[in-house]
């Protein structure tokens, strides 16, 4: 029976700390599914499908031998739900910090006591990763920063497109 873990996150964009977390994720599971949150109260940057095909094009480049091993879908469940869907055995969490930590325990906590059974499973950020945001690289992006040392060139140009076209 293969160990499948379920990375849940809203990606929006995805960084080199969220593609850290799934790589070392597939070094201890045999298949890592990574869940991208469709919450429609949230009004994210980039629509589920961008946020999907992203992930897709930054997992492919990681060098992940199959799609099948890290399957990129959207869920709009109780993300316990989307991890019990897809076969999960764990939920993959990446920890920047203390505030990090107390946050994901509380949630674990929540999760366990929805869907016993499910573990979750904490992955430290690597130094170089830790003060990686999602939320602050939109802000630096949307400023005219250069985000270049927190995504990928890919991200970053999606990035610039995107903001073009709102701009418009």
């Amino acid at each position: 029976m293969p160990r499948i873990a379920f990375y849940a996150g809203s990606f929006d964009p995805v960084t080199i700390g969220h593609l850290d977390v799934i790589a070392r994720g597939l070094r201890l599971f045999d298949r890592v599914v990574v869940g991208v949150g469709v919450h429609h109260g949230k009004k994210p940057l980039f629509d589920a499908d961008e946020r999907i095909a992203m992930l897709e094009t930054e997992i492919a480049a990681l060098g992940v031998p199959s799609a099948s091993a890290c399957p990129v879908v959207p869920f709009d469940t109780l993300v316990v739900d989307a991890a019990i869907q897809h076969g999960a055995i764990a939920l993959l969490r990446g920890l920047r910090d203390g505030t990090d930590f107390d946050y994901e325990m509380q949630m674990a906590g929540m999760n366990g006591a929805l869907r016993g059974g499910l573990d979750t499973v904490f992955l430290p950020a690597a130094p170089a990763n830790r003060h990686i945001a999602a939320t602050f690289i939109r802000q630096i992006a949307q400023m005219g920063g250069d985000v270049a040392p927190f995504v990928t060139a890919s991200v970053a140009r999606h990035l610039t497109q995107k903001l073009a076209s709102l701009a418009q």
